[in-house]
């Protein structure tokens, strides 16, 4: 490892993100072998860019780590997963979940876990419609599209769209599987070497630590990215989406990283993964 090695980083601007990842932007942490440079994008984007190995460390939607293992691996920590947490189908109209094969579904891009999902419960939807995550709601409400897939703090905010929940896809996923729900993760380049892979997983729990330990200090940058959240919406989508797994994926995490990929896989929507997708 070099001495004072510079990491891109990119991450997105949700609260969970903003929440861990606070100090390592903010140079809170005492690392003097490595400083980053943090670039915040909404998720697909960032899918997009690890297909061109744009940064040194990128989040990452699960469902789009099978394209780019060539070049990066997974770490263990930083990354979204849990109970509770999942995707939502939600309607203006009474659908019957079975029916959503048949109807056009707006989904939050192509290279979301959020599709990914959607895709294993209809077992291969044709008709859905990529469409940036924030404008879903709307377009749903207003009947240029009979359903969506929400994401992030949809899940706290589509009943003031007049909205109706079709279907939980978490609540499906751990009921079917017995499994937590495995949204994101943080990719680190694969010619970085083990040496640094291991010092960046290190001290993105150091950061997600320094958070729990200085929530007010935190909290002004987590708004200010928030998109205009209540603060209520953003206690929820922290509570929610920051957990054990942030800290370490786990074996149960990994079980279920790795099942999620073996049926994208075996529907034809991933490619089979022939690397260690974990550094470790």
């Amino acid at each position: 490892m070099k001495e004072n090695s510079s990491l891109t980083f990119g991450f997105s601007p949700c609260p969970n993100d903003t929440y861990i990842f606070y100090a390592l932007a903010h140079g809170k942490l005492d690392s003097p072998d490595v400083k980053f440079q943090v670039d915040l994008q909404d998720v697909e984007t960032l899918n997009l860019r690890a297909r061109d190995v744009f940064y040194d460390l990128t989040k990452i939607s699960i469902h789009a780590i099978c394209h780019v293992s060539r070049d990066y691996v997974l770490l263990n920590s930083g990354g979204a997963m849990g109970k509770g947490c999942g995707p939502l189908v939600i309607s203006s109209n009474e659908i019957a979940p079975h029916k959503l094969r048949d109807i056009p579904v707006a989904i939050p891009g192509k290279y979301t876990t959020a599709n990914l999902l959607f895709q294993i419960f209809t077992d291969g939807n044709p008709n859905v419609v990529a469409m940036p995550y924030d404008t879903i709601m709307e377009n749903v409400a207003r009947g240029k599209i009979p359903a969506g897939v929400i994401i992030h703090e949809g899940r706290f905010t589509y009943h003031l769209y007049g909205l109706k929940k079709v279907i939980d896809l978490g609540e499906w996923w751990e009921e079917k599987y017995s499994l937590p729900l495995p949204l994101g993760g943080i990719l680190m380049k694969r010619t970085l070497g083990d040496q640094l892979h291991s010092l960046a997983e290190a001290l993105i729990r150091e950061s997600l630590f320094y958070s729990r330990r200085h929530e007010k200090e935190v909290w002004q940058y987590v708004k200010e990215h928030a998109q205009e959240m209540s603060d209520d919406v953003i206690k929820q989508h922290i509570d929610l989406y920051v957990n054990e797994y942030s800290e370490h994926f786990g074996e149960s995490g990994r079980k279920a990283i790795f099942t999620l990929l073996k049926l994208g896989a075996g529907l034809g929507f991933l490619p089979d993964v022939k690397e260690n997708i974990f550094w470790d």
